[in-house]
């Protein structure tokens, strides 16, 4: 049973960890609230629009994004991927800057210059302040009826100052220019955007919010959350999570046959003591009541020693990350009372029906015998 919740909790704590660590890397790449057009790719930032968002306490900060996929060539080496044209305030939005492994972030007054992910850098064998050569985007002309090498696309060339990591979905899909550089590459109106992204005050409630927005703006518009944003990802870690609860819980479950074998084992040795008491007047009801209240002790006292083993591991791990995953980068681990919580109570109920089964073998017949 130390063994069984010692077990449980840790994984516990783990998958808490590694699920707030995943969440970590999603602030950089999301934010709180995306703001995007029903129909077509793009649509005008109106005053109306301004004051619904400004109206809203619950919205901090807003920046207005230009986003569009795009062919990448550097030398000889080409790849897909999608130009993001930002406004001083994305950075503000998300945790960008937490995630820069090298150079740094855009800068205004330098206009022909982009950030990438480090995939992106990998696959075109590009770093940081290559001033031999620039980085071209081109993107399709819109409305071009007869393409040619000279007409089909629209590029501009840049230098690249930073890369960023994150999940690798990420890490490979953006190239972050400043919006001004987007605007002119795409040939959008001064207004016109492809989506608004929000960051929200620390306490307010995202899904309230993405409603009340939604209802305001009305159909012509979707309004998502981080979450749903990331649907897909969110139920992988969640599933993980439970799937690893129920394989632990199961070991525990077959640990507990070895406390039914042994109360079973103990009614066995016991049965003249057993007889004794029942001759002088004790029910059947409360001797069973003596083997279950054993079994139960037993079950909980070991399930006290395993969490506390626990607890200490999980402080330590966090203190001195003495178990890695890469590198030096210590597993995540997190100290949560819910996780405490569950392992208490599932530990409890089963050492409780546990108890119960190995008891009932105690009858007026067995004690006769």
């Amino acid at each position: 049973m130390i063994v069984g919740a010692l077990a449980l909790f840790i994984i516990l704590s783990g998958f808490s960890g590694l699920r707030t660590f995943s969440y970590t890397m999603l602030d950089a790449s999301d934010p709180d609230i995306k703001i995007t057009a029903t129909q077509g790719k793009s649509f005008l930032m109106t005053n109306t629009f301004s004051k619904v968002l400004d109206a809203d306490a619950s919205v901090a900060i807003y920046s207005k994004v230009i986003e569009e996929r795009v062919f990448l060539k550097y030398n000889n080496k080409e790849v897909i991927a999608f130009i993001k044209g930002v406004d001083s305030n994305f950075n503000k939005i998300t945790q960008i800057d937490a995630v820069l492994d090298m150079g740094t972030w855009l800068d205004d007054r330098y206009l022909n210059t982009a950030v990438i992910g480090n995939g992106i850098s990998y696959k075109l064998s590009l770093g940081v302040l290559n001033f031999g050569k620039p980085l071209e985007i081109y993107v399709p002309k819109p409305g071009v009826q007869f393409m040619t090498a000279s007409n089909a696309f629209s590029n501009v060339n840049v230098q690249i100052v930073g890369t960023y990591s994150g999940t690798e979905d990420f890490a490979n899909k953006y190239v972050f220019v400043n919006s001004l550089v987007a605007r002119e590459l795409l040939g959008f109106e001064a207004n016109q955007i492809t989506a608004l992204e929000l960051k929200l005050v620390n306490d307010a409630d995202a899904d309230a919010v993405a409603k009340q927005l939604q209802k305001e703006l009305g159909t012509a518009y979707q309004v998502k959350t981080k979450a749903q944003l990331n649907a897909l990802y969110y139920k992988v870690i969640n599933t993980e999570n439970f799937v690893s609860y129920l394989i632990f819980t199961l070991i525990v479950i077959i640990a507990l046959f070895n406390v039914i074998g042994a109360i079973i084992m103990m009614i066995i040795e016991k049965k003249s003591n057993l007889k004794t008491l029942f001759n002088l007047g004790v029910t059947i009801k409360e001797i069973k009541r003596i083997f279950v209240l054993q079994g139960f002790l037993l079950t909980f006292f070991g399930m006290l020693i395993g969490l506390s083993i626990g607890v200490v591991l999980v402080f330590l791990q966090q203190a001195f990350g003495w178990f890695k995953i890469v590198g030096e980068m210590p597993y995540p681990i997190e100290f949560r009372f819910s996780n405490l919580f569950i392992v208490i109570f599932t530990i409890t109920i089963l050492g409780f029906l546990a108890s119960t089964i190995a008891g009932s073998r105690i009858s007026k017949e067995f004690i006769d015998q």
